[in-house]
């Protein structure tokens, strides 16, 4: 399966990128994230060994339709998994080989189920948030007390911090949009320390000749001393430097997610919780307790950052008041 394979340089004429090499290629001038580009990559070539390692130009609508009900079938997987799937064959067909095939439109895609979230109580909150302490304390409140996903926090940037105005600003979130959400003043004083401790260990790397976060885009060729500069470093820098795995460069990364993961799911634990609770909850909770004070349904969508209100009115069917906010006809007998 060469054109699968990576790796191996050629002697003599340079031989053209195997098929994996150009959908990441593709993926990477389409400034698609790194998870997304592993996750691409995964499926097309499951797809491929799936069909006896085949070439995906010498395939269609039968292969994909069949690769897609065995997901559903015979490993059960869930329906956001499956159209994951089916959006990595599309980018392969549409953005690589730049075909419009007539039977992609006729693939189906599975319907997510339509599922209300989990919501912590304002108590539950805060003894979720009280079993935590120091860094771990300080992400969980940004994630409850501004609606932040779990990585958004995780790279933030100092530049984006405003003390003065109490906003912060987040950058690229999901679907490439920035937004403005408020700075809880709960979590101003211990945000001012994390972000002298990060310029301690930022004058640390400087003086070790590193000190670089990776620049979104170009920026690093049009300001090649950005990549060092204090305003563009994490909020949260991870404990060690690492190898970027995107051009191989040593770096100081923003902490991995399950650092937190793994505090907020003890936290729970240890609170006495018996909802399945996760960082993304206490997004949940935010939108729905600004609800429950009488903020606007456009304003918390704002907020979140959802493109469409639909999906915010989600939160209206979680409020503490019962069924779609209403009240038990037994409950006024």
């Amino acid at each position: 399966m060469d054109f699968v394979r990576q790796g191996a340089g050629v002697t003599g004429a340079r031989r053209p990128p195997r098929l994996l090499e150009q959908v990441r290629q593709r993926l990477r001038v389409k400034h698609y994230s790194l998870r997304t580009e592993q996750a691409y990559l995964g499926w097309i070539r499951r797809f491929i060994l799936a069909n006896g390692k085949r070439h995906p130009r010498d395939m269609g609508g039968v292969e994909v339709g069949r690769f897609l009900t065995e997901l559903a079938t015979q490993r059960n997987v869930a329906a956001g998994t499956q159209n994951q799937a089916l959006a990595a064959l599309l980018f392969l067909y549409r953005e690589v080989f730049a075909v419009e095939l007539p039977w992609m439109d006729d693939v189906v895609r599975a319907k997510r189920p339509r599922r209300v979230p989990v919501v912590l109580t304002r108590d539950e909150a805060r003894r979720l948030l009280a079993q935590l302490e120091g860094r771990d304390w300080l992400m969980a409140g940004l994630l409850y007390g501004a609606g932040l996903r779990l990585m958004e926090c995780l790279r933030l940037r100092i530049k984006d911090v405003d003390f003065e105005r109490r906003e912060i600003t987040v950058r690229h979130g999901k679907g490439g949009k920035d937004r403005h959400v408020p700075l809880p003043q709960a979590l101003a004083d211990a945000l001012g320390h994390q972000m002298a401790a990060a310029r301690l260990l930022h004058a640390a790397d400087l003086d070790a000749g590193c000190g670089e976060v990776r620049l979104p885009y170009a920026l690093a060729r049009k300001y090649p001393n950005a990549a060092r500069e204090w305003g563009w470093q994490y909020v949260f820098p991870a404990t060690h430097r690492a190898r970027d795995p995107l051009d191989g460069r040593v770096r100081r990364h923003h902490l991995d997610e399950s650092v937190l993961q793994r505090a907020v799911k003890n936290a729970v634990r240890r609170a006495g919780i018996a909802k399945p609770a996760t960082c993304h909850t206490l997004r949940h909770s935010f939108a729905t307790h600004l609800i429950e004070d009488g903020y606007d349904i456009r304003t918390v969508q704002e907020l979140l950052g959802h493109k469409d209100v639909a999906t915010t009115q989600i939160y209206t069917h979680v409020l503490n008041r019962g069924g779609r906010g209403v009240f038990s006809p037994l409950d006024r007998a």
